[in-house]
């Protein structure tokens, strides 16, 4: 195939006014390849985290920030990259980030310490923060075709789905077979193929006659986001320091002072206005509340299949790949539901199969394996054609100009989902483990440790052996089960709740294509 020269697809006009391009699902397959590993790495380290406690010995908390802050660190800059993006290009922008990504891999994979292995985990997300919102808003002036366009978004939709799911699987495989690190190097081969392949195929897009860009709020949006992430983070673990609760204050506070700039703002980092459409700030609730409850799922399931069912990580990553499967066709299939049923139905389907997953994990806890495939298909077709729908709205609702601006909310949402459903419901479900370790033949620091986490009670079980570890072993997997029931309940009446309001903001017959 010969060389696509570069275009600048810089026009601002109707979409009709642009030809297709020509070779745009290559384009997709490139975007999609980025987009995979990117996803991946939000949930990769379920099935790696045991295999990293074991040889770093990280506290609890270090664990949830080895998990959760690269998807934290991802959404409180995807506004900010979104606007970059728009202002100097998205190619060069998606270029520069997944080279950071790469470098960042190196980081993480030589880690020695907790300490290093989070630095590189937020560099990570500073990588990750500048290729995705650089995806949607490339498919955005790519596939000019509404049709083509849903189709695409459906392909992208179900790859970052099935790369969140199949993170777990492949992580499995990597950590048996060359330890934790592995699913830091796998990055490094895919991103100079990525990064090739995009230097020769991608098109440069900027948005033309658009200001510079506001710092301030750019700085502003960066600092709320991550400052109500930490405070929701530290609130949801019981007994909050009071400089957590004066970050979470802050938190509000400057999200307040950024959105007011937004509104006052010729050249917006993020047109506020826009959350004035029902079906835009539908689709905005309806990614974010279900991203944070299949993301903080996928962690629990992943370490429920390992510590509790006893299983390997390669054997706990295949079992979650009915999720991937389920969330690959879901997505698929949305774009031709799409036209036939419409938006308002098919976002109150999606979420409402995540809530009937969460139901049934909540209603019968101690499960075998077939029960827990089920749960995971709900899981999946509510992901995928949910998120999918979501997707179609919100780059549908902006002019080519602004594709950035829908990607950044998009992708915004999605990752500060995963972050904030490891980080609130893992906090949650670690604050009811806890209460539940009661009775424990131990003391001292063998006591303190086992009541940390489940991975610290079956490391004391493992020492101490015998009739004693038997026990300390059985407290935890029951006291992880009921933690579990009551973090799928609360997980159910989130989406629960967010599927009722998408019915009712969403106008009845509202199509994706009807959102401009």
């Amino acid at each position: 195939m010969g060389r696509i020269p570069p275009r600048q697809l810089s026009q601002a006009g109707p979409d009709h006014e642009h030809p297709a391009a020509p070779g745009r699902w290559a384009m997709l397959a490139v975007l999609c390849c980025s987009l995979l590993l990117v996803a991946m790495d939000a949930t990769i380290l379920n099935v790696a985290l045991p295999s990293l406690i074991d040889h770093m010995d990280p506290s609890p908390m270090e664990q949830l920030w080895i998990v959760d802050l690269y998807g934290l660190v991802l959404g409180g800059l995807l506004i900010t990259c979104g606007a970059i993006g728009d202002r100097y290009g998205r190619k060069r922008l998606f270029i520069a980030g997944f080279v950071l990504f790469g470098v960042a891999s190196v980081i993480a994979a030589m880690a020695h310490s907790p300490a290093q292995l989070i630095a590189g985990r937020a560099l990570l997300g500073v990588g990750g923060a500048m290729v995705m919102p650089s995806t949607l808003s490339l498919i955005r002036n790519i596939f000019t075709d509404d049709h083509e366009r849903t189709q695409a978004i459906g392909i992208w939709a179900s790859v970052a789905g099935a790369g969140a799911a199949i993170g777990p699987l492949v992580g499995g495989h990597l950590v048996e077979a060359f330890g934790w690190s592995a699913a830091f190097w796998l990055n490094v081969p895919v991103v100079v193929v990525t990064v090739t392949a995009a230097i020769w195929l991608l098109p440069e897009y900027r948005a033309p006659q658009i200001g510079s860009l506001d710092w301030l709020s750019a700085l502003l949006s960066v600092l709320g986001i991550v400052a109500l992430a930490w405070g929701i983070k530290h609130v949801a673990k019981g007994n909050p320091a009071a400089l957590d609760l004066v970050i979470l204050v802050a938190s509000v506070l400057l999200l307040g002072l950024f959105a007011y700039r937004q509104l006052r703002s010729p050249d917006p980092l993020l047109d506020v206005r826009l959350f004035r459409n029902r079906a835009f700030t539908a689709a905005a609730l309806a990614t974010l509340l279900a991203m944070l409850a299949i993301g903080a799922a996928l962690f629990l399931i992943s370490l429920w299949l390992q510590y509790i069912h006893g299983y390997t990580p390669s054997e706990a990553g295949l079992r979650t790949v009915p999720a991937a499967i389920a969330t690959l066709l879901g997505s698929l299939s949305t774009p031709w539901l799409l036209r036939r049923v419409g938006v308002r139905f098919l976002m109150g389907f999606g979420l409402g199969a995540l809530a009937v997953g969460f139901i049934v994990l909540a209603a019968i806890p101690t499960t075998t394996y077939p029960l827990v495939a089920l749960i995971l298909v709900c899981l999946g077709i509510g992901d995928g054609v949910a998120i999918t729908t979501a997707a179609a709205v919100l780059v549908s609702a902006v002019p080519p100009e602004r594709a950035g601006m829908a990607g950044a909310v998009e992708e915004t949402n999605y990752e500060l989902g995963i972050g904030l459903g490891v980080a609130l419901l893992g906090s949650i479900h670690g604050r009811l483990f806890v209460s539940h370790m009661t009775d424990l033949p131990l003391s001292g620091e063998q006591l303190d440790t086992a009541r940390g986490s489940v991975g610290g009670a079956a490391y004391v079980a493992d020492q101490v052996g015998g009739t004693t570890g038997a026990q300390v072993l059985e407290i935890a997997q029951h006291a992880y089960d009921s933690a579990l029931t009551t973090t799928s309940w609360i997980s159910a009446g989130l989406v629960g709740a967010v599927a009722v309001l998408t019915v009712v903001l969403v106008p009845r017959g509202f199509t994706a294509t009807s959102a401009h």
